[in-house]
Protein backbone atom coordinates (compact mmCIF):
# COMPACT_ATOMS: atom_id res chain seq x y z
CA UNK A 1 0.00 0.00 0.00
CA UNK A 2 2.58 2.48 -1.10
CA UNK A 3 0.13 4.96 -2.60
CA UNK A 4 -0.37 8.10 -0.55
CA UNK A 5 -3.68 8.58 1.26
CA UNK A 6 -5.30 11.99 1.71
CA UNK A 7 -3.38 13.62 4.56
CA UNK A 8 -4.73 15.17 7.75
CA UNK A 9 -1.72 17.49 8.09
CA UNK A 10 -3.25 19.91 5.58
CA UNK A 11 -6.21 20.49 7.88
CA UNK A 12 -9.21 18.50 9.02
CA UNK A 13 -11.76 20.46 6.99
CA UNK A 14 -9.78 19.98 3.75
CA UNK A 15 -9.26 16.29 4.51
CA UNK A 16 -12.99 15.75 4.98
CA UNK A 17 -13.71 17.54 1.70
CA UNK A 18 -11.10 15.44 -0.08
CA UNK A 19 -12.42 12.08 1.10
CA UNK A 20 -16.01 13.03 0.25
CA UNK A 21 -14.85 13.50 -3.34
CA UNK A 22 -13.55 9.91 -3.58
CA UNK A 23 -16.16 7.74 -5.35
CA UNK A 24 -17.61 4.67 -3.64
CA UNK A 25 -17.14 1.24 -5.20
CA UNK A 26 -19.82 -0.94 -6.72
CA UNK A 27 -19.98 -4.50 -5.37
CA UNK A 28 -18.46 -6.08 -8.48
CA UNK A 29 -15.65 -3.53 -8.61
CA UNK A 30 -14.86 -4.05 -4.94
CA UNK A 31 -14.78 -7.81 -5.49
CA UNK A 32 -12.32 -7.57 -8.37
CA UNK A 33 -10.02 -5.14 -6.53
CA UNK A 34 -9.95 -7.42 -3.49
CA UNK A 35 -9.09 -10.41 -5.70
CA UNK A 36 -6.27 -8.44 -7.33
CA UNK A 37 -4.85 -7.61 -3.91
CA UNK A 38 -5.09 -11.19 -2.63
CA UNK A 39 -3.82 -12.92 -5.75
CA UNK A 40 -1.28 -10.40 -7.05
CA UNK A 41 -0.59 -8.09 -4.07
CA UNK A 42 -1.63 -5.22 -6.32
CA UNK A 43 -1.00 -2.13 -4.18
CA UNK A 44 -3.06 0.07 -6.52
CA UNK A 45 -6.06 -2.18 -5.88
CA UNK A 46 -5.47 -2.06 -2.12
CA UNK A 47 -5.14 1.73 -2.27
CA UNK A 48 -8.51 2.07 -4.00
CA UNK A 49 -10.15 -0.23 -1.44
CA UNK A 50 -8.76 1.89 1.40
CA UNK A 51 -9.52 5.33 -0.04
CA UNK A 52 -13.06 4.40 -1.02
CA UNK A 53 -13.80 3.64 2.65
CA UNK A 54 -12.16 6.67 4.31
CA UNK A 55 -15.60 8.24 4.70
CA UNK A 56 -16.65 5.21 6.73
CA UNK A 57 -13.71 5.76 9.08
CA UNK A 58 -14.56 9.45 9.53
CA UNK A 59 -18.17 8.59 10.31
CA UNK A 60 -17.24 5.96 12.90
CA UNK A 61 -14.50 8.15 14.41
CA UNK A 62 -16.93 11.05 14.87
CA UNK A 63 -18.94 8.77 17.15
CA UNK A 64 -15.95 8.65 19.52
CA UNK A 65 -15.41 12.40 19.81
CA UNK A 66 -17.27 12.58 23.13
CA UNK A 67 -14.21 11.02 24.77
CA UNK A 68 -12.47 14.38 24.43
CA UNK A 69 -9.84 13.26 21.92
CA UNK A 70 -8.98 15.21 18.74
CA UNK A 71 -11.10 14.06 15.81
CA UNK A 72 -8.03 14.09 13.55
CA UNK A 73 -6.27 11.59 15.83
CA UNK A 74 -9.35 9.38 16.00
CA UNK A 75 -9.57 9.35 12.20
CA UNK A 76 -5.87 8.51 11.90
CA UNK A 77 -6.27 5.54 14.25
CA UNK A 78 -9.40 4.41 12.46
CA UNK A 79 -7.53 4.50 9.15
CA UNK A 80 -4.99 2.07 10.61
CA UNK A 81 -7.81 -0.32 11.42
CA UNK A 82 -9.18 0.07 7.89
CA UNK A 83 -5.82 -0.82 6.33
CA UNK A 84 -5.59 -3.91 8.53
CA UNK A 85 -9.08 -4.91 7.39
CA UNK A 86 -8.18 -4.53 3.71
CA UNK A 87 -5.11 -6.74 4.18
CA UNK A 88 -7.24 -9.52 5.68
CA UNK A 89 -10.44 -9.05 3.65
CA UNK A 90 -11.66 -12.08 1.68
CA UNK A 91 -14.41 -11.21 -0.83
CA UNK A 92 -15.32 -14.88 -1.12
CA UNK A 93 -16.85 -14.79 2.35
CA UNK A 94 -19.94 -13.11 0.90
CA UNK A 95 -19.83 -9.81 2.78
CA UNK A 96 -18.95 -6.28 1.64
CA UNK A 97 -15.70 -4.71 2.82
CA UNK A 98 -17.54 -2.01 4.77
CA UNK A 99 -19.24 -4.64 6.93
CA UNK A 100 -15.94 -6.40 7.64
CA UNK A 101 -13.86 -3.25 8.08
CA UNK A 102 -16.24 -1.72 10.60
CA UNK A 103 -15.09 -4.14 13.31
CA UNK A 104 -11.39 -3.50 12.63
CA UNK A 105 -11.93 0.26 12.67
CA UNK A 106 -13.81 0.13 15.96
CA UNK A 107 -11.18 -2.18 17.48
CA UNK A 108 -8.42 0.32 16.64
CA UNK A 109 -10.46 3.21 18.02
CA UNK A 110 -11.37 1.33 21.19
CA UNK A 111 -7.72 0.52 21.85
CA UNK A 112 -6.67 4.11 21.14
CA UNK A 113 -9.30 5.55 23.48
CA UNK A 114 -8.39 3.13 26.27
CA UNK A 115 -4.68 3.91 25.94
CA UNK A 116 -5.32 7.65 25.77
CA UNK A 117 -7.43 7.62 28.89
CA UNK A 118 -4.72 5.76 30.87
CA UNK A 119 -7.26 3.51 32.53
CA UNK A 120 -4.59 1.26 34.03
CA UNK A 121 -6.48 -1.66 35.59
CA UNK A 122 -9.90 -0.18 34.83
CA UNK A 123 -9.43 -1.06 31.16
CA UNK A 124 -7.86 -4.49 31.35
CA UNK A 125 -10.81 -6.80 32.00
CA UNK A 126 -13.51 -7.46 29.43
CA UNK A 127 -16.29 -6.42 31.82
CA UNK A 128 -14.49 -3.18 32.69
CA UNK A 129 -13.89 -2.34 29.02
CA UNK A 130 -17.59 -2.94 28.43
CA UNK A 131 -18.35 -0.57 31.30
CA UNK A 132 -16.12 2.14 29.83
CA UNK A 133 -17.70 2.03 26.38
CA UNK A 134 -21.31 1.46 27.51
CA UNK A 135 -21.60 3.73 30.55
CA UNK A 136 -22.53 6.77 28.45
CA UNK A 137 -25.13 4.78 26.51
CA UNK A 138 -26.85 3.57 29.67
CA UNK A 139 -26.68 7.02 31.28
CA UNK A 140 -28.18 8.59 28.17
CA UNK A 141 -31.13 6.22 28.31
CA UNK A 142 -31.61 7.15 31.97
CA UNK A 143 -31.13 10.86 31.09
CA UNK A 144 -28.15 11.13 33.45
CA UNK A 145 -25.38 12.48 31.18
CA UNK A 146 -24.98 15.77 33.06
CA UNK A 147 -25.88 14.49 36.50
CA UNK A 148 -22.42 14.42 38.15
CA UNK A 149 -22.19 11.66 40.76
CA UNK A 150 -24.82 8.98 40.27
CA UNK A 151 -27.57 8.28 42.79
CA UNK A 152 -27.28 4.87 44.53
CA UNK A 153 -30.31 3.50 42.69
CA UNK A 154 -28.82 4.46 39.33
CA UNK A 155 -25.46 2.94 40.26
CA UNK A 156 -27.25 -0.29 41.14
CA UNK A 157 -29.20 -0.38 37.86
CA UNK A 158 -26.10 0.26 35.72
CA UNK A 159 -24.01 -2.29 37.62
CA UNK A 160 -26.66 -4.96 37.11
CA UNK A 161 -27.09 -4.22 33.39
CA UNK A 162 -23.36 -4.19 32.62
CA UNK A 163 -22.44 -7.01 35.03
CA UNK A 164 -19.85 -5.04 37.00
CA UNK A 165 -19.57 -3.97 40.63
CA UNK A 166 -21.23 -0.81 41.91
CA UNK A 167 -17.81 0.43 42.97
CA UNK A 168 -16.55 0.13 39.40
CA UNK A 169 -19.53 2.13 38.14
CA UNK A 170 -18.88 4.95 40.61
CA UNK A 171 -15.14 5.01 39.88
CA UNK A 172 -15.57 4.94 36.11
CA UNK A 173 -18.24 7.66 36.16
CA UNK A 174 -15.96 9.96 38.14
CA UNK A 175 -13.00 9.16 35.89
CA UNK A 176 -15.01 10.06 32.81
CA UNK A 177 -16.52 13.22 34.31
CA UNK A 178 -15.49 16.41 32.62
CA UNK A 179 -13.87 14.76 29.59
CA UNK A 180 -16.73 15.29 27.10
CA UNK A 181 -15.76 17.76 24.40
CA UNK A 182 -18.23 20.48 23.51
CA UNK A 183 -19.07 20.76 19.81
CA UNK A 184 -18.85 24.54 20.23
CA UNK A 185 -15.13 24.54 20.99
CA UNK A 186 -13.39 27.13 18.73
CA UNK A 187 -11.03 25.61 16.17
CA UNK A 188 -8.09 27.55 14.73
CA UNK A 189 -7.93 31.33 14.59
CA UNK A 190 -11.22 31.91 12.80
CA UNK A 191 -14.80 31.68 13.98
CA UNK A 192 -15.13 27.97 13.10
CA UNK A 193 -16.28 25.56 15.79
CA UNK A 194 -15.68 21.83 16.10
CA UNK A 195 -19.19 21.04 14.87
CA UNK A 196 -18.40 22.90 11.62
CA UNK A 197 -15.65 20.40 10.83
CA UNK A 198 -17.65 17.21 11.34
CA UNK A 199 -18.16 15.31 8.08
CA UNK A 200 -21.43 15.53 6.19
CA UNK A 201 -22.19 11.84 5.91
CA UNK A 202 -25.55 12.17 4.19
CA UNK A 203 -25.58 9.80 1.23
CA UNK A 204 -27.17 10.27 -2.13
CA UNK A 205 -30.65 8.85 -2.67
CA UNK A 206 -29.17 6.21 -4.98
CA UNK A 207 -26.66 5.10 -2.33
CA UNK A 208 -29.37 4.95 0.34
CA UNK A 209 -31.62 2.83 -1.85
CA UNK A 210 -28.76 0.53 -2.87
CA UNK A 211 -27.69 0.02 0.73
CA UNK A 212 -31.26 -0.61 1.81
CA UNK A 213 -31.68 -3.18 -0.93
CA UNK A 214 -28.43 -4.93 0.00
CA UNK A 215 -29.31 -4.91 3.69
CA UNK A 216 -32.71 -6.38 2.95
CA UNK A 217 -31.16 -9.11 0.84
CA UNK A 218 -28.68 -9.91 3.58
CA UNK A 219 -31.45 -10.26 6.17
CA UNK A 220 -33.40 -12.58 3.90
CA UNK A 221 -30.32 -14.75 3.32
CA UNK A 222 -29.45 -14.93 7.01
CA UNK A 223 -33.05 -15.80 7.91
CA UNK A 224 -33.00 -18.52 5.24
CA UNK A 225 -29.69 -19.83 6.57
CA UNK A 226 -30.97 -19.93 10.16
CA UNK A 227 -33.86 -22.12 9.04
CA UNK A 228 -31.31 -24.73 7.97
CA UNK A 229 -29.75 -24.97 11.45
CA UNK A 230 -30.90 -27.26 14.20
CA UNK A 231 -32.31 -25.68 17.35
CA UNK A 232 -29.07 -25.62 19.35
CA UNK A 233 -26.99 -24.34 16.42
CA UNK A 234 -29.53 -21.58 15.80
CA UNK A 235 -29.57 -20.52 19.46
CA UNK A 236 -25.79 -20.52 19.81
CA UNK A 237 -25.22 -18.71 16.51
CA UNK A 238 -27.84 -16.07 17.34
CA UNK A 239 -26.42 -15.51 20.82
CA UNK A 240 -22.79 -15.32 19.69
CA UNK A 241 -23.10 -13.55 16.33
CA UNK A 242 -26.37 -11.61 16.20
CA UNK A 243 -26.57 -9.85 19.57
CA UNK A 244 -24.98 -6.60 20.76
CA UNK A 245 -23.67 -8.18 23.97
CA UNK A 246 -22.78 -11.81 23.13
CA UNK A 247 -22.35 -14.26 26.01
CA UNK A 248 -19.01 -16.00 26.49
CA UNK A 249 -18.38 -19.60 25.50
CA UNK A 250 -18.24 -20.46 29.20
CA UNK A 251 -21.65 -18.89 29.85
CA UNK A 252 -23.26 -20.80 26.99
CA UNK A 253 -21.54 -24.01 28.09
CA UNK A 254 -23.08 -23.67 31.53
CA UNK A 255 -26.49 -22.93 30.00
CA UNK A 256 -26.47 -26.09 27.87
CA UNK A 257 -24.49 -28.29 30.22
CA UNK A 258 -21.57 -28.83 27.83
CA UNK A 259 -17.94 -27.76 27.63
CA UNK A 260 -16.60 -24.46 26.32
CA UNK A 261 -14.96 -26.32 23.45
CA UNK A 262 -18.24 -27.96 22.47
CA UNK A 263 -19.94 -24.56 22.24
CA UNK A 264 -17.07 -23.32 20.08
CA UNK A 265 -17.54 -26.30 17.75
CA UNK A 266 -21.29 -25.71 17.50
CA UNK A 267 -20.74 -22.02 16.74
CA UNK A 268 -18.12 -22.79 14.08
CA UNK A 269 -20.33 -25.37 12.38
CA UNK A 270 -23.34 -23.04 12.42
CA UNK A 271 -21.24 -20.18 11.05
CA UNK A 272 -20.03 -22.34 8.16
CA UNK A 273 -23.61 -23.20 7.24
CA UNK A 274 -24.80 -19.59 7.41
CA UNK A 275 -21.74 -18.40 5.54
CA UNK A 276 -22.35 -20.84 2.71
CA UNK A 277 -25.90 -19.60 2.19
CA UNK A 278 -24.97 -15.90 2.36
CA UNK A 279 -21.90 -16.40 0.18
CA UNK A 280 -23.96 -18.12 -2.52
CA UNK A 281 -26.57 -15.35 -2.41
CA UNK A 282 -24.06 -12.50 -2.77
CA UNK A 283 -21.56 -14.08 -5.16
CA UNK A 284 -21.08 -11.82 -8.19
CA UNK A 285 -22.16 -13.46 -11.41
CA UNK A 286 -20.11 -13.69 -14.63
CA UNK A 287 -17.16 -11.67 -13.34
CA UNK A 288 -14.12 -11.49 -15.63
CA UNK A 289 -10.86 -13.05 -14.45
CA UNK A 290 -8.41 -10.59 -12.87
CA UNK A 291 -5.73 -9.26 -15.19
Amino acid sequence: MSNMLPVLDSGLAKYLRDIRAIPLLEADEEYMLAKRWIEHEDTDAAHRLVTSHLRLVAKIASGYRHYGLPLSELIAEGNIGLMRAVKKFDPEKGFRLATYAMWWIKASLNEFVLNSWSLVKMGTLAAQKKLFFNLRRVKARLQLLDSGDLAPEHVRLIAQELAVSEGDVVAMNRRMAGRDASLNIPVGEGAAELQDLLPDESDSQEAVLARREELGKGRVLIARALEGLNEREREVFTARRLTDDPPTLEELGERYGVSRERIRQIEAKAFEKVQAVVKAGFRPAALPSPA
